[in-house]
């Protein structure tokens, strides 16, 4: 069955026009006034709205498995919340317990979504170093569709890995044209600094801000991004929350090092005052690593994004309700880390946003959609209304209107970190592989439609940068 949006304004990252936009067997087929609709064509009133690609939440974790307990969400609750705030694809997380077979991770997790309703994509996590990762890396790379592997920094004795670890891997990374990402804090001044505070008899959420200071993440980002250098690969810092990190990143990409960061729309308008509110549950639902920062860098992280420092933008969806939360009464290291929003984030940078100034709607679509297509490499496939891309569309209304709420929203976690945001700019109407899942404020969705998306790897880019390493590298003193 055929779909007509007609009547609207297309928005992409590059260009505003006025079009109406034919969807067929999944994928958009023309684009441009006037269309006709073809006989059975559902037809979309997008008059006085905006038509733009679906967004691409690349940081996510559904039904992770963290902390001695289990996210609240899952594949399909979260994949529905997601298209329910005009999210289309989500690139979630494989994370392998030390010294298990990342394949073995990445069957369990292919398993997991296959009730997603949305499609969507894995990194996996490299959490340790062995022949066996190398060899698992490549078959991911070339059989499974995985081109970007993640490295935690922090979380010592769990899934931190060493500087070796991450030298090893990311040159792995390189041979394979992979992209490394990497959760940038100093897992072992973390840990000092919780003992610290634990023996001052800090026990609450207040404690989880104090040792994770800027300067942790700063250092982290800092010295990750000398390791890339090192071995001459790209890296991808995900949610930047800080000064000093977007710092680290800016220094790199002006000295011509292929960084990208990404910031949490959670980081852009929550103030850390959250930690130090009277009620604990409260406190600690907004406990999720890096902290939420004051206002300084709140403001630094939106001129981050506004400049193209920051690429992109993501919510690091990791629900847990309050009695999960309530794990770590007296003592905060057992809070689980993690927060909500996929549903969120759209309206939230629109009304926070565009609606300000500070973006434009061309930088919205880059920083929510376009830019994580790019970096993935799965665009112009996603973040494009471009003939033969996939039919993920949001038609969004710039005057529609919301109150968030969790008594209201479509996550699965009691507590939203947005509570009582009211937002200007909604979806209208969100379309998946060409059919409409939301409209009229209703989700129609069906369990187990999303796909997941192979995403190649960069061999063209990687084989000019191994070029060019080689260049540099220094040669043998000839001696005699």
């Amino acid at each position: 069955m055929s779909l007509l949006i007609r009547g609207g304004t297309v928005v992409t990252a590059d260009q505003v026009q006025r079009a109406d936009v034919l969807c067929t067997g999944g994928a958009i087929v023309a684009v441009g006034p006037k269309l006709e609709a073809p006989a059975g064509a559902k037809v979309v009133d997008a008059g006085g709205q905006y038509v733009m690609p679906g967004g691409i939440d690349p940081h996510t974790h559904m039904e992770l498995p963290f902390m001695g307990t289990v996210a609240s969400e899952s594949f399909l609750s979260g994949t529905a919340a997601a298209l329910a705030g005009g999210t289309t694809m989500i690139i979630d997380f494989v994370i392998p317990a030390p010294n298990t077979s990342l394949l073995s991770a990445y069957d369990t997790w292919r398993g997991w979504a296959k009730k997603a309703c949305a499609d969507y994509s894995f990194h996996v996590a490299v959490t340790w170093w062995s022949d066996q990762v190398r060899e698992e890396m490549g078959v991911l790379t070339r059989e499974k569709g995985v081109n970007s592997f993640k490295h935690f920094m922090a979380y010592k004795n769990a899934i931190m890995v060493a500087d070796d670890q991450m030298l090893e891997s990311f040159s792995r990374c390189v041979e394979l044209g992979a992209l490394p990402t990497v959760h940038a804090e100093n897992g072992e001044a973390v840990y000092f600094l919780q003992q610290k505070y634990l023996k001052m008899g800090i026990t609450g959420p207040e404690g989880h801000p104090l040792s994770r200071p800027p300067e942790v993440e700063g250092e982290a980002a800092n010295r990750v991004i000398k390791i890339a250098a090192l071995v001459n690969s790209p890296v991808y810092i995900v949610h930047n929350s800080c000064i000093q990190s977007l710092e680290a990143v800016t220094r790199a990409r002006l000295d011509g090092q292929r960084v990208y960061g990404e910031v949490l729309a959670g980081h852009l308008v929550v103030d850390d005052s959250v930690y130090r509110h009277q009620d604990w549950d409260f406190a600690a639902a907004h406990v999720m690593s890096p902290p939420f920062r004051s206002r300084e860098h709140r403001e630094a992280l939106w001129k981050g994004l506004q400049s193209g420092n920051l690429q992109t933008t993501a919510t690091d969806h990791c629900c847990f309700c309050a009695p999960q939360k309530a794990m770590g009464k007296g003592d905060f290291t057992r809070i689980p880390n993690g927060t909500g929003g996929v549903e969120d984030r759209m309206g939230v940078l629109w009304t926070t946003g565009v609606n300000t100034g500070k973006l434009t709607m061309n930088e919205f679509v880059k920083v929510t959609s376009t830019n994580a297509a790019q970096i993935f490499n799965i665009y112009p496939r996603k973040g494009a209304i471009a003939v033969g891309a996939d039919a993920d569309i949001v038609v969004w209304d710039p005057k529609g209107t919301r109150t968030i709420s969790a008594k209201t929203h479509n996550q699965n976690v009691d507590f939203n970190i947005f509570e009582g945001m009211r937002l200007t700019g909604v979806p209208s109407h969100t379309i998946s592989q060409g059919k409409v899942v939301y409209a009229g404020g209703k989700l129609d969705v069906v369990e187990g439609a999303g796909r997941y998306i192979d995403r190649p790897t960069f061999p063209a880019v990687y084989e000019a940068m191994k070029k060019l390493a080689e260049q540099r590298a220094p040669k043998p003193v000839a001696r005699h």
